[in-house]
C-alpha cells in the first residue's frame, strides 16, 4: 500500500476510471481536476479543484505523496496556446512539484501521438525517435523528455505510458491499438508497484494480435496485458470499407491525428465510445 497517491485528470474519462483502483492501493488518494467536484468519492479519497498551470497548487497537492499519476491536461489536439498552458506548462509543474516534495515517481499518461507520424509498416519499439503528429503529440514529447531530464539530473523516476486507444473497439485501427480498461488498470498498477523504473516508456496497448508496436523493452515493469481486440475483428471488419494505402490516417500510427490540421480536434471524427457504456 502506498501512503498517498495523487491523481490528476480525475474528472476525465480515463482518470475517472482509475479513481477506484487507485483508492484500493493507497491509504490516501487525492484526486484533482478543473471540474468543481466529482461524484462517488471513496472513503479514503479527497477531491481538490486545481489548475495544472498553477505550480503552487501542484506543490500543495503533492506534499507528502509517494507518487503522482498524471492523467490531466487537454486530451485532444487544440490551439497551441491552450496546449502550452495545460499540457506543457502543466507537465512542468507536475514534475517540478514532485521534485520539490521528494516524490519517488511520476506515472504519466503519454500517447502514441508522440510518435504518430511513423508509418505502420514500421513496427516501432519504445526507443524509436519522437515523431509527433500534432501540437498535442508535441506536448507528449516534451513531457517524456522532461521525465528523462528529471531522472538524469534530479533522480525523479518516471514511467511514460504511450496509450494507443482506450475506448470501445469500433474501427479497424482499434483492432491493433486497443487498450482495455482492465489492461489500463494493470499497466498503471505495474508502473506504481515496480521497485525501480528510472526513466521508462511502455506502450499502453492490450495483448492484441494486430498490435502495431513492440513492447518487449518494457517487460521489466511486469505489465502483462490480458485482453485481445481480435474478439471484435469479424464484426468490425464486416462493417468497414478497405483502408486507403495513400491515406496517412490509415498508414500512420497516429491514425486521424496524422491528417488533422494543426490546432483542430483529432478526435472529432473518431466516433469514440466508452466501452463501459457503449
Amino acid at each position: 500500500m502506498k501512503k498517498k497517491l495523487v491523481l490528476t485528470g480525475a474528472a476525465g474519462r480515463l482518470g475517472g476510471y482509475l479513481r477506484g483502483p487507485l483508492s484500493q492501493i493507497a491509504d490516501t488518494l487525492v484526486s484533482t481536476d478543473l471540474a468543481p467536484s466529482v461524484e462517488n468519492l471513496a472513503a479514503n479519497e479527497t477531491y481538490v479543484q486545481a489548475d495544472l498551470s498553477d505550480l503552487e497548487a501542484m506543490k500543495a497537492l503533492t506534499k507528502g505523496a509517494d507518487m503522482v499519476v498524471h492523467f490531466g491536461a487537454i486530451g485532444d489536439e487544440a490551439p497551441f496556446d491552450d496546449i502550452l498552458k495545460s499540457n506543457i506548462v502543466g507537465a512542468y509543474n507536475v514534475w517540478e512539484a514532485a521534485h520539490l516534495n521528494g516524490l519517488k515517481r511520476v506515472v504519466y499518461a503519454s500517447s502514441i501521438h508522440a510518435v504518430g507520424m511513423h508509418p505502420k509498416t514500421k513496427r516501432i519499439d519504445t526507443e524509436v525517435a519522437h515523431r509527433p503528429d500534432t501540437y498535442y503529440g508535441l506536448a507528449k514529447c516534451f513531457a517524456e523528455d522532461l521525465g528523462s531530464l528529471y531522472w538524469d539530473k534530479r533522480g525523479l523516476e518516471s514511467v511514460c505510458m504511450r496509450i494507443l486507444s482506450c475506448a470501445k473497439v469500433n474501427n479497424a485501427r482499434a483492432l491493433g491499438s486497443w487498450l482495455s480498461y482492465g489492461d489500463l488498470e494493470r499497466m498503471v498498477k505495474a508502473a506504481i508497484d515496480t521497485p525501480v523504473t528510472g526513466f521508462s516508456i511502455v506502450y499502453g496497448v492490450s495483448n492484441n494480435d494486430r498490435a502495431p508496436v513492440d513492447n518487449h523493452k518494457a517487460h521489466f515493469l511486469g505489465y502483462k496485458p490480458q485482453d485481445n481486440a481480435e474478439v471484435f475483428a469479424e464484426e468490425v471488419l464486416a462493417n468497414e470499407p478497405p483502408a486507403n494505402p495513400h491515406d496517412p490516417a490509415a498508414m500512420c500510427h497516429g491514425g486521424p491525428f496524422a491528417t488533422v490540421e494543426l490546432g483542430h480536434s483529432g478526435t472529432a471524427g473518431m466516433n469514440i465510445e466508452d466501452e463501459l457504456k457503449g
